[in-house]
């Protein structure tokens, strides 16, 4: 099966030469013109406008870093404690309506709405083979985008019918999340009854995707017994397993190249080294910006490339591994040991600020390793993002198993199957020490990936453990430009 990852490179290829043409050289009769009207005439055109929808994936780096920063998992980082201003904020919850860096969320999530949107709503143009899957893939991916921005900024607009259009914004109100919840529901419903077990190609989302995304915004609504029963229908599917506990398999490769698509994939987001980016348009690099931003500063040295020194682990995450814990040296690297025990090894400190600066150790899950990547190696990397693995999903279900009162020992067979994994023993309790346990093996496990920021918000957290967090933290400001656009018919989130 070839990468999806290779076909959006192709289309992006092929878009430049056809834009490329100058008229003084080529006439074209009738003149070339795609448009909402003309489009969607062929099966090719429905297949190229998913991988378009695919290709925005890309750009959520931004919610994997900050979601870390936000966290008590990691600090800022960078050169000095005003480089890449908006993440710094995040980092000492000063941040507000006026920040680049939230507003990117905002408008790289809405631009995989509207490139899904676009599809759904020219879905009945014309009928071809596996017209049902590929409108089910625009469907998940539009509830994926919409459950990153319900995440992020709380009450969003929807538009069911299709894309939003100028104007819109004063027409549609932010709808109440609820509604949004219902919303996000419904696509994924319809993805799961219409998705095949088997994605067409590597990348491509799967039944299970969707019922794993399903039962995660389950779990959020507290829908304890939803969740449970779409993440035991992944976990029953038998088409998944830990990394690392089947022969040939190693744990410490699984955030490496040999471990991207792997059987503890249940949904990865796919990147290339193939093709050049620039500053001028992160968004459009087909590599993964994060890991060059997580990246040592100044480094030589064997393994690694050299980065910018972001999301910058702290000493609590460090040391919240319990003993023995082969995750955390898989997780978290400490320089100073690895200079120690490799020769050769050189890096720089950037910002020295105690509240965001360096800590001493670095996301090793997202390090730039080093490959064959063209350009910029700190804006190329091609690290996949595994945006759900097997992993979550079992602790996952085991959080709605106790918090549902369904089934404790179910959840703790599950959560034992991943400490197992990570070399530890299992654990026996029950009622709240069990969800405790639950919770702390969550954060060893899940670390660098994104995910502690709304791990502590949805399960009331927050406050006392992230420094300078307060309630209006458990949702970021609207960008204030938005509001603008809004001619101020949108309310601005409390407190902002």
């Amino acid at each position: 099966m070839k990468n999806i990852t290779n076909k959006i490179l192709m289309i992006l290829t092929v878009a430049f030469v056809v834009y490329s043409c100058s008229d003084d050289f080529v006439e074209v009769d009738p003149p070339y013109q795609i448009n909402s009207g003309s489009y969607f005439s062929t099966q090719d055109d429905y297949q190229k406008a998913l991988i378009g929808a695919y290709d925005v994936l890309q750009s959520t780096y931004v919610n994997v870093i900050l979601g870390e920063i936000a966290s008590d998992n990691a600090h800022a980082g960078g050169e000095s404690e005003n480089d890449v201003v908006g993440w710094q904020q995040v980092d000492k919850m000063t941040h507000t309506p006026i920040n680049d860096n939230l507003d990117d969320i905002w408008d790289w999530n809405f631009a995989g709405v509207q490139r899904a949107a676009f599809i759904i709503e020219n879905q009945n143009k014309i009928d071809f083979n596996g017209k049902a899957q590929l409108i089910a893939e625009a469907r998940f991916l539009r509830a994926y985008f919409n459950f990153e921005l319900l995440k992020w900024f709380g009450p969003i607009p929807i538009k069911p019918e299709g894309r939003f259009e100028l104007g819109d914004v004063t027409a549609y109100p932010r709808a109440p999340k609820e509604e949004v919840y219902a919303y996000i529901e419904d696509d994924l419903t319809f993805a799961i009854e219409n998705m095949s077990e088997n994605a067409p190609e590597v990348g491509r989302a799967t039944k299970s995707a969707a019922q794993a995304l399903l039962g995660k915004v389950y779990l959020y609504e507290e829908k304890f017994s939803e969740a449970a029963t779409q993440l035991n229908l992944v976990i029953n599917s038998d088409r998944y397993h830990l990394y690392g506990t089947e022969q040939d398999e190693v744990y410490e490769n699984l955030f490496d190249s040999i471990g991207e698509n792997s059987g503890e994939s249940v949904f990865e987001i796919q990147y290339t080294g193939a093709e050049g980016a620039g500053f001028e348009c992160l968004q459009c690099s087909e590599g993964n910006v994060m890991v060059g931003f997580s990246g040592i500063r100044s480094y030589s040295g064997p393994v690694f490339e050299s980065g910018y020194g972001f999301n910058l682990p702290t000493q609590e995450a460090y040391d919240s591994f319990e003993e023995g814990d082969q995750r955390r040296d898989a997780t978290v690297l400490n320089i100073e040991a690895w200079a120690a025990a490799n020769s050769n090894v050189e890096y720089s400190i950037g910002n020295t600020s105690e509240e965001t600066g360096h800590t001493g150790y670095y996301n090793r899950k997202y390090l730039p390793r080093k490959n064959d990547n063209e350009g910029d190696a700190n804006l190329t990397q091609p690290n996949n993002y595994r945006a759900i693995r097997y992993a979550d999903v079992l602790l996952m279900a085991a959080e709605a198993l106790v918090r549902g009162n369904l089934d404790e020992a179910q959840a703790r067979n599950y959560l034992n199957q991943v400490r197992n994994r990570a070399g530890l023993s299992d654990v026996n309790t029950s009622g709240d020490a069990l969800l405790g346990d639950i919770y702390e093996d969550r954060r060893s496990e899940m670390m660098g990936e994104g995910h502690r920021f709304f791990d502590l918000v949805r399960t009331g957290r927050a406050v006392g453990t992230i420094n300078g967090f307060t309630q209006k933290n458990e949702v970021f400001p609207i960008p204030f430009e938005e509001i603008q656009f809004s001619n101020n018919t949108w309310s601005q989130n409390e407190g902002y």
